[in-house]
């Protein structure tokens, strides 16, 4: 792990207690038996019953234990020790059965000898990515032939803007295109609570969807579809002021894209 990524998985240890706590993250409800996911990634993946599911970057795994709710054999991983342990006493609490592992993605290969039905990874976690290749190599690893990869993210065209909460308007402050050094951001706070002040920055890259997709096609996989939406599963800046029932996030007018999502199969012969 490079001295960019430690750093930022010292931010997520920092993070997962506040979020623990934060009224958007809604842990109590969770524990009344809520579901974390979104009305977009359960129509598009479908009936997950029966099946074993690979969540990468998990965080401290609600979506992974709402899949499980849902009657997958769910694994999930994340980079943050605190995001883990948090994991796995919300799983024994509540008796979800779903397995989790601490763990940067791009040394899983040593430490999971197992193939899945689904690999699913969702909402911030392409830009804590410095490789996009070797994620998809990852993903396309733990995949079983015929097997489904399915991602839903935030869209990488918003990543060029200013999103600071003092921005007036739509400008121009970041390169769309991939650069290899990451972009540093001292937080100005945390995104589930504005009062949260934050030790850690953060290093982040960008991502085109040409960049998302090439790569996986690269590693072997076959795209079934890609779809783009004006809602966000988070406050993004300023701008996204408009909430809806589903508790997802619009800019006035639904004109900008703020979130897409694919999915793509491992075919059975490489």
């Amino acid at each position: 792990m490079d001295d960019f990524m430690k750093a930022n998985r010292d931010l997520w240890d920092e993070l997962t207690p506040i979020h623990e706590l934060a009224e958007s993250y809604d842990v109590e409800g969770f524990r009344s038996g809520r579901s974390t996911l979104k009305p977009i990634e359960v129509r598009e993946l479908g009936d997950v019953s029966g099946k074993s599911l690979l969540h990468l970057q998990c965080h401290f795994g609600m979506d992974t234990m709402s899949w499980a709710r849902l009657g997958a054999f769910a694994t999930g991983v994340d980079y943050s020790p605190k995001a883990i342990d948090l994991a796995r006493k919300l799983s024994s609490e509540l008796g979800i059965k779903a397995d989790f592992i601490c763990c940067n993605i791009y040394d899983l290969q040593d430490i999971l000898k197992k193939e899945f039905d689904i690999v699913f990874t969702s909402y911030g976690v392409l830009t804590w990515l410095p490789d996009l290749n070797r994620w998809a190599k990852t993903v396309t690893h733990f995949l079983k032939p015929g097997g489904v990869f399915y991602i839903v993210e935030g869209h990488p065209f918003l990543q060029v803007f200013d999103n600071s909460n003092k921005a007036a308007d739509f400008k121009v402050e970041n390169s769309y295109f991939h650069q290899t050094e990451p972009i540093k951001w001292e937080w100005e706070n945390d995104y589930s609570d504005n009062k949260a002040q934050i030790v850690h920055p953060s290093y982040e890259w960008s991502y085109t969807i040409s960049g998302v997709v090439n790569s996986l096609v690269n590693a072997g996989l076959v795209i079934n579809f890609l779809n783009e939406f004006p809602i966000s599963a988070y406050r993004w800046s300023p701008f996204t002021n408009k909430k809806d029932e589903h508790g997802l996030w619009h800019i006035e007018g639904d004109k900008v894209p703020l979130t897409f999502s694919l999915m793509a199969t491992r075919p059975f012969s490489r």
